[in-house]
């Protein structure tokens, strides 16, 4: 569906089509288990947040070199446009990179060549938000932060909070969202996915989060969800994903239309869309069909995008005049 809109919660690394893993696992001298790119996507049939991890983690071998990365924003930015996507507020965790011994000047600078284009290329705008791997130590998080600080303002404009989440809470990131705060860094993290709705609060309170990834199990909450409709905090769901990690059993049972019933503020975006069959184009055309969503749910989906993206005022007003202009069925 290529109505105007805004992705919010997507991984880069998360975009890495068996394809061009294979390209690049030639080029660098990279072996993959797998015996081509088809057999590698069989491997895409996930139990759980952890076994989908083991794989993403394992295939970012190939990403060595700032043309690596280069090459995976831009493929991403391509499909991302012909899906109607405006703007883009794009994950990527460094420590999984560094970790490997590739310099994170090679990764931010690698993508930011494919992102300093995107605009002319595509008509997508661009952030770049950085994340923490919560099942690496609070030390390793403040020693990234560190090491990124030369691009804050420019490169980076955000810090988010991904990776396994059941037994690390926000509250262990406390001090590098402190400094984040400091740096006048943008704060989002993922909250409520398999963790409980405790993990939303305390994103919330002691984080100082302006944006929860996922929030799938704000549910539980009742005065959580009064809290999140009261002071218009954004969730960034992500419901192809949900049903590939087993979070819900179908899209069909995907619990959207409770969430926009009660009147919070929800974002339908990709997350991996590599991994979980999907971009968010797709994602749209895939929520329609399940759960008979109406054009102006559709339309208020995408509209929310914008409301909850880091965009100027200016530009975000002009995004939303899209979306309401937008004739569904032409495109």
């Amino acid at each position: 569906m290529a109505i105007p809109k805004a992705e919010l919660h997507l991984h880069i690394e998360g975009t890495l089509e068996p394809e061009l893993a294979f390209a690049l696992a030639r080029r660098n001298g990279v072996e993959l288990p797998f015996a081509d790119a088809e057999e590698l996507r069989r491997a895409y049939a996930f139990g759980d947040l952890q076994s989908f991890l083991d794989l993403y983690y394992a295939l970012m071998a190939v990403l060595r070199t700032e043309e690596d990365f280069e090459e995976l924003a831009e493929a991403y930015l391509a499909r991302a446009a012909a899906q109607g996507v405006r703007h883009a507020e794009i994950f990527f965790d460094p420590q999984a990179h560094t970790a490997r011994g590739i310099p994170l000047p090679v990764v931010v600078d690698g993508l930011g060549r494919a992102l300093d284009r995107a605009e002319h290329r595509h008509g997508i705008s661009t952030r770049l938000i950085m994340c923490f791997l919560r099942d690496e130590s609070a030390e390793s998080a403040l020693e990234t932060f560190e090491a990124a600080r030369p691009w804050f303002g420019g490169r980076i404009t955000g810090v988010g909070l991904d990776s396994a989440e059941v037994g690390h809470p926000p509250a262990k990131f406390r001090e590098v969202y402190r400094r984040a705060a400091e740096a006048g860094l943008h704060r989002v993290a993922h909250a409520g996915e398999e963790g409980p709705a405790s993990y939303i609060t305390e994103a919330l309170d002691v984080l100082g989060v302006e944006r929860i990834d996922h929030g799938l199990r704000c549910l539980e909450d009742p005065a959580l969800v009064e809290r999140l409709v009261r002071e218009r905090i954004p969730l960034t769901l992500c419901p192809l994903s949900n049903v590939r990690l087993r979070c819900v059993d179908t899209l069909a049972d995907h619990p959207l239309p409770a969430i926009l019933a009660a009147g919070l503020l929800a974002t339908v975006n990709s997350d991996d869309p590599a991994y979980f069959g999907g971009y968010v184009g797709d994602t749209f055309d895939a929520l329609a069909e399940a759960l008979g969503l109406d054009e102006d749910t559709l339309r208020l989906l995408a509209a929310n995008s914008f409301r909850a993206s880091f965009l100027p005022e200016e530009r975000r007003a002009a995004l939303l005049a899209e979306v309401a202009a937008y004739e569904f069925g032409t495109a």
